[in-house]
Order: C-alpha cells, then sequence, then structure tokens
C-alpha cells in the first residue's frame, strides 16, 4: 500500500545523507557510557519524510551521547537486506501490517521489531478544515464546492491507484476530474487554496507535515475505501539488542504524537529550504527539549 511514497523518489542504490555526526556537543570519540557500541548505522527510506524526520531526530539525540551516527539513504529492498546482513543496524520507517508485510516475510528470521512509534498510517482524502463536508459520503452531492476536482499525487502512487479503483467507484465520483502529477504540485495548490480561503480537496496520508502547515481535515471513509490505519516501527539486525541493550531500551519506549511528528516534519520539509538538517533539528530539539529528554531518561 504505502509503496506510493516510494515511488516519490526512487533511487537505485543507497546514498549517504550524514556520516560521523559532529554538531551538536557530544563527544564522540569517547563513546556512548551505557554499554552500548559506538558505531551505528541507520537505513532510511528514500523519499518517506516520516522516516526521515525520526532518524534525524534520533541522529542528534544520539551525536549528543557520543555515539558514531550514520544515515544511509536508500529504497526499500536493499534497506531491508542491509538490516538482514547487519550493513545496517536499523530502520525506524516499517509500516504494517500491510505496506511492508512482504520485506517482513521475506527477511522475518533475520531482523527483529525493535518497538512501534506511531499508531495511525494511513491513506486519506483531505479538504480545507472550514469546508461545509465531514465524509466521503457527502461528497458527490457537494463535488461542485471543490470545482469538480480531486487533486492527487503521482500517477504511479498507491494512493492514486486507490483513489482510482475504490474511493471514486464506490462513492459514485465518476464525475469529477481526478488530476494527478506530483506530491509538490498537489501541495502548492494545497497552499494556494488554503491561503486564499478557498475550498480544495486533495489526497494526502498521516503522517505528513501538511497537516502542521494548512487548516486541513480528514473526510471520513465509512467504507473504508482507502484501507485501515498501520502502524510503524523501528526494526533491527539480529544482534541489535546485544549491540546496543541501551538503545534498543529507547526504540522500545519512543512514542511520537500527531502534533510533535508534524511539528518537526514541517520544520525540516516546509518551514526550511535546506537538506543540511541537523541546524533545523537541533532547533527542533531546543524548542522540545523537555519531551526529547523525557526519550533516554532512565525508567
Amino acid at each position: 500500500m504505502r509503496k506510493k511514497l516510494a515511488s516519490l523518489l526512487a533511487v537505485a542504490a543507497a546514498s549517504t545523507l550524514a556520516l560521523t555526526a559532529c554538531g551538536s556537543g557530544g563527544d564522540a570519540s569517547a563513546g556512548p557510557d551505557n554499554g552500548d557500541q559506538s558505531d551505528i548505522t541507520i537505513g532510511v527510506f528514500a523519499g518517506w519524510d516520516e522516516g526521515l524526520a525520526v532518524s534525524h531526530l534520533w541522529e542528534r539525540i544520539l551525536d549528543e551521547k557520543g555515539y558514531d551516527v550514520t544515515l544511509t539513504s536508500a529504497d526499500v529492498a536493499p534497506v531491508f537486506s542491509g538490516i538482514s546482513t547487519g550493513d545496517f543496524d536499523m530502520a525506524m520507517d516499517v509500516w504494517l501490517p500491510e505496506t511492508h508485510a512482504t520485506q517482513a516475510e521475506e527477511y522475518g528470521d533475520k531482523i527483529q521489531e525493535l518497538g512501534t512509534w506511531y499508531e495511525n498510517a494511513k491513506l486519506t482524502v483531505a479538504v480545507n478544515e472550514d469546508a461545509d463536508i465531514t465524509s466521503l459520503e457527502e461528497l458527490e452531492g457537494k463535488a461542485d464546492m471543490f470545482g469538480n476536482r480531486i487533486v492527487g499525487i503521482d500517477p504511479g502512487a498507491g494512493l492514486t491507484k486507490a483513489t482510482k479503483e475504490r474511493v471514486i467507484p464506490q462513492y459514485g465520483l465518476d464525475g469529477m476530474d481526478f488530476v494527478t502529477s506530483s506530491t509538490p504540485a498537489m501541495l502548492t495548490e494545497l497552499k494556494k487554496a488554503t491561503g486564499a480561503g478557498d475550498d480544495i480537496l486533495v489526497t494526502l496520508w498521516r503522517p505528513h507535515w501538511a497537516y502542521d502547515a494548512f487548516p486541513i481535515k480528514d473526510l471520513e471513509d465509512p467504507k473504508g475505501t482507502l484501507g485501515t490505519a498501520e502502524h510503524i516501527s523501528t526494526y533491527g539486525s539480529l544482534t541489535f539488542k546485544e549491540d546496543f541493550p541501551t538503545l534498543a531500551g529507547w526504540m522500545k519506549d519512543f512514542k511520537i504524537d500527531d502534533e510533535k511528528l508534524f511539528s518537526l516534519e514541517n520544520a525540516m520539509f516546509n518551514d526550511s529550504d535546506t537538506q543540511d538538517y541537523a541546524p533545523v533539528v537541533d532547533k527542533w530539539i531546543s524548542e522540545n527539549q523537555e519531551w526529547v529528554d523525557s526519550l533516554t531518561a532512565a525508567k
């Protein structure tokens, strides 16, 4: 299901996002004084913003504690393979029970779940917050509010397929114009419409920073055309708990709610125009310091 997001940025080979962290004051040469190994490599699914956000968040946290962290971006399959062989220690963006079911089954005896940090990952159809509509069931009679348009993302995305094959026919929306091009194009239209106070209807997904950046709401999907909510978990190599016993405990307990996740993503991908995320994340951490400190506090 979530292959829709991978299609946003297909990457044929792995590329290093960040090498040894050195920015926020941690003494990487000393290493963490907690029984964990110093070097850790985190695989990041290319084009999956929520995974990129939490991976960079933990890169900054771990750097401060003396770990030597490498974030490496790759497509989904190479990341799973890398965890199974120990080339990656962990990855933080595994969607289950549907999206990554194939990979989880293929590598199931060579990887292990470390914890679930998000419970409400799902495909959505969203409208401006003040639109006089709450459910997809109402849309057939109110299509003219939105200019008879549904603004989608890229044509090959799983979200686009679900909208074409299930949402539109099951809710009687065949008379609407389903416009697809790209996620950035959809977000540009969303920003323009909400800024002007106009009604707009878009295909979207949770988690996404648009929920923090724009006044929007999801339409109810009583027929379940967009599937059920999934959870997002962290997976590691089979030796992870032995190599990183303290970090394994932190990953087991790690949770993040919509407000914080969307705020972090918004800061990284919307409010800034750089891919040097370290200073952006450091600033966000300083604004959420008490919560961030709680992630590694002794229990």
